[in-house]
């Protein structure tokens, strides 16, 4: 379900969670768009979606067994040990790179698709039918049981929505999420899209995003500690004007694991540990329009969408710290 919102078209919207109708005030949000909202009747959970078969020669994930997650995955989180590094110059680093760039080249794909009209969830059959083309699983797909192959948030969903029927409207903004596994390694990366004529604030949204990215990659290098990428957003963010990023989404290692530490914080923190060579991790800002970062999980227990239903965008890469400097895998 979407409403069109604008600065005097829409004064209140309704939250609904767990089994509570509480409304909230939305003041003087930037722009025109569609507010994205759970449809009615609700369905709880995502297990009424059939998720879409991957062929068997395939390699899965750990997490996935045949064609179904491993419910101890779900419950505990990824299994890992050691401190994620990969040794440069070794076939893993080379795997990992193979990972990176494919994950990058779905993206490039993901682009062509992003159109006025367009579903999410053609999009999402679209890129399921490209990576298992080429030999890869999407790993997001039932991961922790997602139902999915990637990741489609579009204007108040910060992330993690789960790709249906709703065409792209003109003036959506849309940020697709795509992960990888091939040669025992995932390789993740996402961007977000303007779709038709987006406004003003929508693009310098999306814009401050990729600014905020580019400049907490930047700081990176063997040594520095990291929560100096969360300084790096802050200081750019809050220069940009009335913006604010959220909190409870971060970065995190990425190799053979899908979600590992190190844990990178995209707000001021004072997390220890420095980077190294051989780390790998994803950088991945939620930039929302106001200073409200406030969050709510739709009934499908992925979604994720600002309470005022203001804006975000996100945009990610993968980056590994090299002896003397980094690079960016997924670019």
């Amino acid at each position: 379900m979407a409403l069109r919102i604008g600065t005097r078209s829409l004064s209140r919207v309704f939250k609904h969670q767990s089994h509570t109708h509480r409304s909230y005030s939305i003041q003087q949000l930037p722009g025109d768009y569609s507010v994205v909202l759970p449809k009615e009747p609700f369905v709880w959970g995502v297990s009424h979606i059939i998720p879409r078969p991957v062929p068997i020669h395939i390699p899965r994930p750990p997490y996935i067994k045949g064609d179904r997650p491993i419910l101890d995955y779900s419950k505990y989180g990824e299994l890992y040990e050691g401190d994620g590094r990969i040794a440069l110059g070794s076939p893993e680093e080379k795997s990992l790179r193979r990972a990176a760039l494919l994950a990058r080249d779905v993206l490039n794909y993901a682009s062509t698709l992003a159109k006025i009209g367009v579903t999410t969830e053609t999009i999402d059959i679209a890129l399921h039918e490209w990576i298992t083309t080429h030999g890869a699983y999407p790993s997001p797909l039932l991961y922790s049981g997602f139902p999915k192959s990637c990741c489609t948030s579009v204007n108040n969903i910060l992330c993690h929505g789960v790709p249906d029927d709703r065409p792209l409207e003109d003036g959506d903004i849309v940020n697709i999420d795509v992960t990888v596994y091939v040669d025992g390694y995932h390789g993740d990366t996402s961007r977000t899209f303007l779709i038709g004529d987006v406004d003003e604030p929508g693009r310098r949204l999306v814009d401050i995003t990729n600014n905020a990215l580019d400049l907490a990659i930047q700081y990176c290098g063997p040594g520095k500690p990291f929560k100096g990428i969360g300084k790096a957003i802050h200081d750019h963010i809050h220069r940009s004007g009335n913006y604010c990023v959220s909190q409870r989404f971060t970065g995190h290692g990425v190799g053979s694991a899908f979600h590992r530490p190190p844990w990178i914080l995209h707000h001021l923190n004072d997390e220890p540990g420095v980077m190294l060579p051989g780390h790998c991790f994803t950088i991945e800002p939620i930039i929302i329009e106001g200073l409200d970062p406030t969050d709510w999980t739709f009934p499908d227990g992925w979604a994720a969408s600002t309470e005022n239903c203001s804006r975000g965008a996100q945009a990610e890469h993968m980056v590994l710290i090299t002896e003397d400097g980094y690079d960016v895998l997924t670019a």
